[in-house]
């Protein structure tokens, strides 16, 4: 497998494993990650997760995994505008999905919406269990990029959509310039004063600097064995939408 420099950013040490410290980070913040979302991406977040749930539309598919679940936003709003059977929302994070399931008992979506922890690098699933699978946010904080990806590729069913949104770098001129100042200065500020937690915002910005991205992870994506891989920067290139088919 692969080495990227996305596995050798780590939220506190380079003692530990990368997967038990983003565990240990997100259970830390659960309680105001929502709130730092809406704040640090001043609602442009709820824009990105649309136009990816919009790519899945045309195929109505009814059994889907959300990888990376975290509070389950992603999750939700896929059950409103597709109408699935079930949704499987599925993260390390524990304290993550305890706000997703007050949330999804709130919206009254308990029958359709599901949560379990999962390793993304070695799934519980069946292979084809799903018509769709989606990861919004998350795969920069994979321990083992090829892995989770071959996992998802194993469990997906044959015709089946992946979609990946994820934050990515801009790269021309002056987008490049002030992201670059506003992720490490303002990002890192804002996360800290909200979450209480120094290293997590350290660390999303580098997390985001290190991550393949563009062709790159389109290429990466489809040497996992997936076919029809396109990407499209969202924002300037601030977020970056995937889509790929097994």
């Amino acid at each position: 497998m692969t080495s990227y420099a996305q596995e050798q950013v780590t939220p506190y040490d380079h003692q530990r494993e990368k997967s038990e410290q983003v565990e240990e980070m997100f259970d830390h913040i659960a309680h105001s990650y929502d709130q730092l979302n809406t704040t640090l991406s001043v609602g442009i977040d709820k824009l990105w997760r649309r136009k990816a749930i919009k790519t899945l539309q045309a195929y109505r598919p009814q059994r889907l995994l959300d990888v990376a679940t975290g509070t389950g936003d992603f999750a939700i709003l896929a059950c409103r505008k597709l109408k699935p059977q079930q949704i499987i929302g599925i993260d390390i994070s524990e304290g993550m999905m305890a706000v997703g399931r007050k949330k999804v008992e709130q919206a009254g979506l308990e029958s359709v919406i599901r949560f379990k922890r999962e390793d993304c690098t070695a799934l519980s699933f069946d292979a084809e269990s799903f018509d769709a699978i989606t990861v919004a946010f998350g795969v920069r904080n994979f321990d083992g990029l090829d892995k989770g990806l071959k996992e998802m590729h194993r469990v997906l069913k044959q015709g089946g959509r992946l979609v990946i949104l994820e934050l990515s770098s801009p790269t021309r001129f002056p987008m490049k310039q002030l992201y670059r100042f506003y992720s490490r200065t303002v990002m890192r500020w804002v996360g800290r004063l909200i979450s209480k937690d120094d290293s997590a915002y350290t660390y999303l910005p580098q997390s985001i600097e290190a991550c393949p991205q563009g062709e790159q992870m389109a290429g990466i994506i489809h040497r996992a064995g997936f076919e029809e891989v396109k990407y499209e920067q969202l924002t300037f290139g601030i977020c970056t939408l995937y889509t790929a088919t097994k």
